[in-house]
């Protein structure tokens, strides 16, 4: 059994926290909100007043937050985390960031001699209430090692991408992918239900055809079809437009430094900060199918 600080509950953070609860470990929680504080608490977690608390005297922190500069103001700004933290505490940060900014608190850790990896995940909320997410580490092996059996309490699928800032790479990578996908996926139902197809039918013909992909298979875009899928909710719950916009325009920012061409992502970043900035932010990712079918 470890001691673990978790921090930052959202859609993914709740869920990966009560797992570790589930699989014995003694975790500690803190957020923001404490609505989510409580519902780890009611699964057995410890509630903490602040981030620094609970990360004294722990033997890991996980930390799934929203963007770089949070996991950064975590960490290094003011007095961060590293500065309050055991030296053998190791750290396991779970949010989908730049790999620049993994990096740079990577390598603050490093100089105080403490370990740490980026471990971004896929999998959705799904995933991650099923302790099946996959997870995309990057950083050295001992640390890998180290992070890799509380992992498996949360996640089936365990990567070690490389080094540091390695894992939000992989995960940016296939997150421009997954957003290609899911665009093309609702694009296709939308044409074929405006010409007088059943997005049931239809989507059980591409799901067994040459146009198979994730999203037909455990995510489908169109409501009704899925009974568990966020299409079928109202689009709520799963993985929030702005974050996927915020994950493609990390994938832009990458290709531009690394001199990629990214066409596809490029096009796909566009239409699904389009479609949060008419007011779907807050909606599950599936919902572009909203741009290519009358749902409203």
């Amino acid at each position: 059994m470890a001691k673990i600080a978790f921090i930052g509950l959202g859609n993914m953070g709740g869920p990966m926290a009560v797992n570790l609860v589930k699989a014995g470990h003694e975790v500690t929680v803190f957020d923001l909100v404490p609505a989510a504080v409580a519902a780890a608490v009611a699964e057995g977690a410890q509630a903490s007043d602040s981030a620094e608390v609970a990360a004294k005297g722990k033997d890991f922190i996980v930390s799934m937050l929203p963007a770089s500069q949070h996991v950064e103001g975590l960490y290094i700004d003011g007095t961060g985390l590293l500065d309050i933290v055991d030296k053998n505490t190791v750290i396991i940060d779970s949010s989908t960031i730049a790999a620049e900014s993994a990096r740079r608190v990577a390598e603050e850790a490093a100089k105080r001699g403490i370990k740490m990896v980026d471990a971004p995940v896929s999998g959705g909320v799904g995933g991650a209430v099923a302790g099946t997410l996959s997870f995309i580490v990057g950083g050295t092996t001992e640390a890998f090692e180290l992070v890799k059996p509380i992992l498996e309490a949360m996640g089936k699928n365990i990567f070690h991408a490389g080094d540091s800032g390695a894992g939000q790479v992989a995960k940016v990578c296939n997150n421009m992918l997954l957003a290609i996908l899911m665009a093309g996926t609702t694009e296709a139902i939308g044409m074929g239900v405006k010409n007088g197809l059943d997005p049931a039918v239809l989507s059980d013909i591409m799901a067994k055809s040459s146009g198979n992909n994730w999203a037909l298979q455990v995510y489908n875009p169109y409501p009704g079809v899925m009974e568990t899928a966020p299409a079928s909710n109202g689009y709520q719950g799963g993985f929030m437009v702005d974050l996927m916009a915020k994950d493609l325009g990390l994938a832009f920012d990458s290709a531009v430094k690394s001199r990629c061409s990214i066409p596809m992502g490029s096009m796909a970043r566009n239409l699904f900060a389009m479609h949060a900035a008419n007011g779907n932010g807050s909606l599950d990712f599936s919902s572009i199918q909203k741009m290519f079918a009358d749902l409203d």
